[in-house]
């Protein structure tokens, strides 16, 4: 087995990893499964968590993890899968930032983690063992590298400012009735 052929089989098994994990939890917000609370479940946990509206975030959320992580795992359309799975991370992980790094304190590293593995993926490409190959398709271009990356950033940069805007209106309302 040549070098190259190494390379790809550890990028197919970074891919089936982490898309499965990440698929897992998509799946666990979009229909509940593994535990999940299912759209109406993540949508109140979104509100809480200052996103709002929590239903179309909940499904933005569950979207970007399941499609992101099932595409990143069967390798096709991995820039636009990397992309979109590395944002719904970056949102976690402005979620859990106030908590510090480690997640045993409830921080943001297992999400920080999984979107930089998913970026890494996004820009390395699927590999040789990969449907994209299988199938011959072009996605996996420089321009799609950085036409999804710039379109992912744009997104979770709003999603998240949006996010802060709705929790420092929340914390001022507090203030207000006390």
């Amino acid at each position: 087995m040549g070098r190259l052929h190494r390379k790809d089989l550890g990028l197919l098994a970074v891919r089936l990893g982490t898309g499965g994990v990440l698929c897992a939890h998509g799946t666990q917000k979009l229909l509940g499964w593994f535990g999940g609370g299912g759209v109406d479940g993540t949508a109140k946990a979104m509100e809480a968590m200052g996103f709002r509206p929590g239903k179309p975030a909940a499904i933005a959320a569950g979207l970007s993890e399941a499609g992101g992580g099932l595409l990143l795992a069967v390798g096709f359309a991995t820039p636009a899968a990397a992309a979109a799975a590395a944002g719904a991370m970056a949102g976690a992980v402005a979620v859990h930032w106030k908590a510090g790094f480690f997640s045993t304190a409830g921080g943001y590293e297992y999400p920080a983690y999984l979107g930089f593995i998913a970026a890494t993926l996004g820009i390395s490409g699927p590999g040789r063992y990969s449907l994209a190959r299988v199938l011959g398709c072009r996605l996996d271009r420089p321009s799609m590298v950085l036409l999804s990356f710039a379109a992912a950033t744009v997104g979770t940069a709003a999603v998240v400012a949006r996010r802060e805007q709705a929790l420092a209106a929340a914390k001022s309302e507090e203030g207000a009735h006390h």
